[in-house]
């Protein structure tokens, strides 16, 4: 079965193709990058997805459901798939998989901070708010700029829209403390540790973009991995030294999918 663009939903006990768009918004949703039926701490995804589920129904469907997207997805090829929980399909049949090829990585990006009140609605949970940010990333798009910057009241730094943003101070890698709300990051996670094994100090506070000027900034995200941050408005930052060997790391994180068996293993001893 060719699996690329293809949407399915769970239904007793079985993924079963959808034809019919849905229009109605995401509860949670959770993707990750899939290269060569590899992926990066893909049992953190999972985990994060169902912890972010509060339908009971849903719950109990959720290792069944994974094991059956691990068995689905294809051994070779790019690709960014997503699972989805929508609270208002019918009672047991909520639960979605879609199959997307991997748009385009890059090594830098450039960031626009906005300019209105934080807009998302629930920014500690990924899906409700999605999109959301993308439309706010569009608006990055067209300040020229390839991803937008969420700030808070007093203007120090949240998120990014569709990524989390760390800088170095020194030797110390740093991102936004709990003061600001951001959404709980798979990939901020694994750089933090990837620094700390290495040796680095690592530290959260609450920062405004200006007082990032001569560090180097980085923008992160599942489908990207780790990106050097090439401008922000008028700040000047510093070049990105500390890049090559992270992303390096990073990437060899990836390891191959769980099987169906494993994965119900998994959720069984939570």
């Amino acid at each position: 079965m060719s699996v690329s663009g293809d949407f399915f939903q769970f239904i007793d006990g079985d993924l079963l193709p959808l034809d019919a768009a849905l229009d109605d918004s995401l509860t949670v949703a959770d993707s990750f990058l899939l290269q060569n039926g590899s992926a990066r701490a893909i049992m953190r995804h999972f985990t994060r997805f169902a912890g972010s589920i509060q339908d009971e129904r849903t719950l109990r469907q959720v290792p069944g459901f994974l094991a059956s997207a691990v068995a689905l997805l294809p051994p070779e090829g790019d690709w960014f798939p997503r699972i989805e929980f929508r609270l208002s399909q019918p009672e047991g049949q909520r639960l979605f998989l879609r199959m997307r090829t991997a748009p385009e990585r890059t090594e830098t990006c450039r960031l626009w901070s906005i300019d209105e009140p934080d807009p998302r609605a629930n920014p500690l949970v990924k899906g409700p708010d999605l999109a959301t940010c993308q439309q706010l990333r569009r608006a990055a798009n067209l300040h020229g700029a390839d991803e937008a910057v969420i700030l808070a009241a007093d203007g120090a730094i949240s998120d990014g829209a569709l990524s989390s943003i760390l800088w170095w101070e020194d030797q110390t890698l740093v991102g936004p403390d709990d003061s600001t709300p951001w959404l709980p990051s798979i990939t901020r996670e694994l750089v933090f540790e990837l620094a700390e094994q290495a040796g680095y100090q690592t530290h959260q506070r609450r920062a405004r973009p200006e007082e990032l000027a001569d560090c180097e900034v980085w923008s992160l995200s599942a489908l990207q991995g780790v990106r050097a941050v090439s401008s922000w408005g008028e700040i000047r930052l510093a070049d990105s030294h500390m890049l090559s060997p992270f992303r390096k790391r990073l990437g060899l994180l990836a390891t191959p999918l769980p099987t169906p068996e494993e994965v119900i293993e998994h959720f069984a001893s939570l």
